[in-house]
């Protein structure tokens, strides 16, 4: 008989269950490893929380920003220092950006409070386990590391981010927190922050970006080295693959978004590109900066707001390259740059093996390093440094023929393994682009251009290459300027009663001492007017002026264009500009004509203003232009400027007008002895403004730019070229009204005290040999010469070349 079931047996055998214990312990030992981990956790808290750094750097953030320059219409020129970051408020920050980046960073961002458990989770597990190491840190625990911890992965960095990102939720709101990731985080190629990475690799701000770049820029941060889209651009966009599917999944996008993205083609740019060349002034900009505010400029974001138009400054930095390039393209063949060895052209290895002999060689946007793999007298096969191969023929050679010569000489040779530089040109009425042999240049050139009135520089090339040559030529070289001085000797003339109908005997001159100065063309011929003298550069007709004048009153009316004393000699050979001068110099005197009398200080600077936009340093503005300022009387430049025009018109300059076809244009060459320095200084001038500039080739060390060279045919095309662009859509100027004190007699201007006669009607007619002060001719004395005339560029100066008549002014 079954016993009944009492309640007393069933205690009992509940007392007996056999699981009962072990959920006891088992219970027991969780709330046990609870504690333990609590008191560890509180523990670990208090052994790390002292060592937490202050939040400071995150609560009041000061970015490491870069010191940039820019022209005055907003064109990036430069940036210095370690790190490009550009600074964007958060709500400047394109949505789409913002949402790429949460999408593959941290999709909760803005549901956790600064940590993921699950994800922290996996990543302990792993790392304490051996597995694979996990991320898994949210945004938050990202700038905790970015600003205070390194990148190395320990449990106790994971601890004290894990501290840190409590903290920063705690102090900060989550757009703070996301403005802090987007502008601090590094991205690859030296740019911190989404903004700077964007011009990095696209050379765009956020706000232009497709979906496609954003998805690029936002897959970056997990490793911007492995998946840098410049260096692997495969990885990259596998990278950037994973962000559009994830942008999918958190809505950012829609699947027909997603598929247009994949297929886009991205436009990368590259590190060698730049938007617009203006390394010297860049140079100038830093300098200025530092010396003020010190090395600390580096990162705390100036800005450098220069006076450079960036159309301007791109139209000049061209106009040297072309000319200097045309110039170089006259000369003999001198040689390869180097000679590489290579492995045999049937290896596999021929390719890599090329591109790293170019490796040490710097490469050129225009004159691209190239090693030659085969060559023949006929046919030469070259690799870029890019790998790209390119086969040239018959004119493509011409000026490395003498080095494909079979017996050229070891130093001129062209074989296997030279290293040339080639030129692709734009190919014509649809034929391909050409590929030629051209050299890296010997010669050096400079052009300057600015305002006539505010003096402000508008554009500024200081020689053809900054990275192979520094030096400034536009502000730092000190040359003679040749005949492109005789305006200011014949200005220093009108105030001495030499009108530009005075005639002055162009005859062979001896000075006391024996010095025999010549015309550049050897003719002379004989009495002729201040007009034709100065449009035909008559160096023997400039001496006889300076006599009459004095050299003395001439060195002081130098004086009122900007010349110091001291650069200028204190004897005859003055006349033929034998003084010391920079192109910059020579821009500011030529101003005082362009602008109606009034001397300017040329500015190139603008502002500094520190990363707020509040303005440390301000350039002060142009001086007003009022009588009590006046540097050169009104009536002396009216006249002065009527004897450039013809210079331009129907002189040695007249391709200038013929050209450009407008009748604004004043100036005058310069060519100093042997053409060791070329010149063309002139501005296209109407109702009290103008543009100036001056162009200047010649050697560092100097030496002859060769006999048949001047500066109406190397500087002057330059400044056409350069002129063309700057003058685009700028009216033509009517012909200025005289001012008052001067009248129009016999064809020809003059003071009004002397329209009746009185003015100096001749200079040395009455001996083809005048007495002569000394010319102390030593040095400087004897080295220069005046312009070479150009080739007459119309018909109007073929045919004054031929009568020795000049029209009256217009």
């Amino acid at each position: 008989m079954t016993a009944p079931f009492t309640a007393e047996t069933t205690a009992g055998s509940a007392d007996h269950h056999p699981h009962r214990p072990l959920l006891r312990k088992l219970l027991i030992g969780g709330l046990g490893a609870l504690m333990a981990a609590v008191a560890l956790l509180v523990a670990l808290v208090a052994w790390y929380a002292p060592q937490l750094p202050s939040l400071e750097p995150v609560t009041t953030y000061q970015p490491r920003q870069p010191l940039q320059v820019f022209t005055a219409d907003g064109v990036e020129i430069a940036q210095f220092g370690t790190e490009r970051r550009r600074f964007v408020a958060i709500d400047e920050i394109p949505p789409l950006m913002q949402q790429a980046v949460l999408a593959v960073e941290d999709a909760r961002f803005y549901e956790h409070s600064g940590i993921d458990l699950k994800g922290l989770a996996r990543a302990l597990l792993a790392q304490f386990t051996g597995g694979m190491r996990q991320g898994a840190s949210t945004i938050t625990q990202q700038v905790a590391r970015t600003f205070f911890l390194s990148q190395r992965f320990t449990p106790e960095r994971k601890i004290k981010e894990v501290l840190l990102a409590l903290e920063i939720e705690r102090r900060l709101s989550k757009p703070q927190i996301l403005e802090l990731y987007m502008n601090q985080i590094y991205l690859g190629q030296r740019s911190y922050g989404f903004a700077a990475a964007a011009d990095t690799y696209f050379g765009k701000p956020l706000d232009l970006l497709t979906i496609a770049e954003a998805a690029m820029l936002a897959g970056l941060p997990q490793n911007p080295h492995y998946a840098n889209p410049i260096t692997n651009l495969e990885r990259a966009t596998q990278r950037q693959r994973i962000v559009l599917a994830r942008m999918v999944a958190t809505g950012a996008i829609t699947p027909e978004q997603q598929d247009g993205a994949r297929a886009e083609r991205l436009k990368l740019r590259t590190p060698s590109q730049q938007a617009l060349h203006a390394e010297h002034v860049a140079e100038m900009a830093r300098r200025l900066v530092v010396e003020r505010f010190g090395t600390e400029a580096y990162s705390q974001g100036l800005r450098v707001q220069t006076s450079l138009r960036s159309a301007d400054q791109q139209a000049a930095w061209a106009a040297v390259r072309r000319g200097v390039l045309a110039y170089d393209a006259r000369q003999p063949w001198r040689g390869p740059e180097g000679n590489e060895a290579l492995p045999d052209a049937r290896s596999p290895d021929l390719e890599a093996a090329a591109a790293q002999a170019l490796k040490d060689y710097r490469d050129d946007e225009d004159l691209r390093v190239a090693i030659v793999l085969q060559a023949s007298p006929r046919e030469i096969l070259a690799q870029l440094a890019s790998g790209e191969r390119v086969t040239l023929r018959g004119d493509a050679l011409r000026v490395a023929q003498p080095g494909l010569a079979p017996r050229a000489s070891a130093a001129l040779a062209v074989r296997r393994g030279a290293v040339l530089r080639l030129m692709q040109t734009p190919g014509r009425d649809g034929q391909a682009d050409a590929w030629s042999v051209v050299q890296w240049p010997e010669v050096q050139a400079a052009l300057v251009s600015l305002d006539a009135a505010s003096g402000r520089v508008r554009a500024l090339v200081g020689g053809f290459d900054f990275a192979r040559q520094p030096f400034n030529h536009v502000t730092q070289a000190r040359r003679q300027p040749g005949s492109a001085f005789k305006p200011f000797l014949y200005s220093a003339a009108l105030e001495h009663g030499v009108m530009p109908a005075t005639l002055v005997n162009d005859v062979p001159y001896t000075s006391a001492d024996g010095w025999q100065p010549q015309n550049s063309d050897g003719s002379f011929d004989g009495p002729i007017t201040l007009r034709q003298a100065l449009a035909r550069s008559k160096n023997l007709v400039s001496i006889r002026v300076l006599q009459q004048v004095g050299v003395a009153d001439a060195r002081a009316w130098a004086e009122r264009f900007g010349f110091t004393p001291d650069s200028q000699p204190a004897n005859l050979t003055l006349a033929l500009g034998a003084g010391s001068t920079s192109p910059l110099q020579l821009a500011r005197a030529y101003a005082v004509l362009a602008n109606g009398g009034w001397a300017v200080a040329p500015v190139v600077i603008e502002r500094i203003s520190d990363a707020k936009g509040s303005v440390l340093f301000e350039a002060p503005a142009a001086r007003p232009a009022d009588e009590a300022g006046r540097a050169v009387p009104a009536r002396n430049v009216f006249v002065t400027d009527s004897l450039l025009n013809d210079v331009t018109r129907i002189g040695t300059a007249a391709r200038a007008q013929a050209q450009l076809g407008r009748g604004d244009l004043y100036g005058k060459t310069g060519t100093t002895n042997e053409a060791v320095d070329a010149w063309f200084a002139g501005f296209q001038a109407g109702a009290g403004r103008g543009l100036v500039a001056v162009v200047w080739i010649g050697h560092d060390e100097p030496q002859s730019l060769g006999s048949r060279e001047s500066g109406g045919g190397l500087a002057l095309p330059v400044w056409i070229d350069y002129m063309a662009r700057a003058l685009d859509g700028v009216p033509v100027a009517p012909p200025p009204e005289p001012p008052e004190g001067v009248v129009r007699r016999d064809d020809d201007w003059v003071y009004a005290e002397w329209a009746d006669g009185g003015m100096v009607s001749g200079i040395g007619l009455d001996s083809p040999a005048p007495p002569a002060e000394a010319a102390s001719a030593t040095g400087a004395a004897s080295s220069v010469a005046g312009s070479a005339p150009a080739r007459p560029a119309s018909a109007a100066s073929a045919a004054i070349a031929a009568s020795g008549t000049i029209a009256a002014p217009r």
